[in-house]
């Protein structure tokens, strides 16, 4: 079983401008939770979808509880179940008058998660976000972010055609992983989403190695996330999860 100690774990969320200036909530949401996996997920909320917040909170409560006791040998059919089992809780919830699937696009909400086994991982993915594993001697492994055919269009997994846009990517040996929502992801990789924002992700991971402080390494990251440059850059709401493996 996985042993608690064996991570350390930073996560932060920051409201992004544009919700900011209309007094919305942040609709991002993220959730990890130890068993005989590590388990990580986060979701960004549609905000087109009436209740993106909550589908993204019931995602990521669904998956945290399925998916840190399954056996890592089944892992990618365990994360299909998973979802599945995260979309049926929405089709009954008091907020679909349907109480069928076609009141899920009031829930619509992205996915990016990570399950990680003794020395072996898989990146599971829906949509924009994206997800990243650092390793030894440099080297690293991205889940990237997948948009339609424009820019501000994406992926939930509330769509029918859910298993069609969920993405796995597998690998070993982190030594560090991210977990993060599209409103980080300009900051944290090249244009073309083929290499690392050294100057973004190096003073991040470097700082969060070094800093003992639990309290205070939460602190650092949400104001890097909330500095007035960063708003400018991108309004949305920005979540990242920072995960060491011991």
């Amino acid at each position: 079983m996985n042993n608690k100690s064996a991570y350390k774990i930073i996560a932060a969320k920051v409201v992004g401008a544009a919700h900011r200036s209309c007094g919305l909530p942040c609709q991002d949401y993220y959730q990890y939770a130890y068993g005989k996996n590590l388990i990580a997920v986060l979701s960004d909320g549609a905000g087109s979808a009436k209740y993106g917040k909550i589908g993204a909170r019931i995602l990521c409560s669904t998956l945290c509880d399925i998916l840190k006791n399954v056996a890592f040998d089944h892992i990618e059919s365990e994360i299909k179940n998973a979802i599945s089992a995260a979309r049926q809780q929405l089709v009954i919830h008091r907020f679909n008058f349907t109480k069928n699937e076609n009141g899920l696009d009031d829930f619509a909400a992205t996915l990016v998660g990570v399950v990680y086994h003794q020395g072996k991982g898989i990146f599971f993915h829906i949509g924009d976000g994206a997800a990243l594993s650092l390793h030894s001697n440099n080297e690293f492994r991205l889940s990237r972010p997948e948009n339609g055919n424009f820019s501000c269009e994406t992926f939930f997994f509330t769509q029918s055609y859910w298993k069609a846009n969920l993405r796995f990517t597998r690998f070993l040996q982190p030594e560090v992983m991210f977990l993060m929502s599209d409103g980080v992801t300009p900051f944290a990789f090249q244009p073309d989403f083929q290499n690392i924002e050294t100057k973004f992700i190096t003073p991040i991971n470097e700082f969060l190695l070094s800093e003992p402080n639990r309290l205070k390494a939460t602190r650092a990251l949400s104001n890097t996330l909330n500095t007035p440059r960063a708003q400018k850059l991108n309004p949305d709401d920005k979540t990242l999860v920072w995960i060491k493996v011991a």
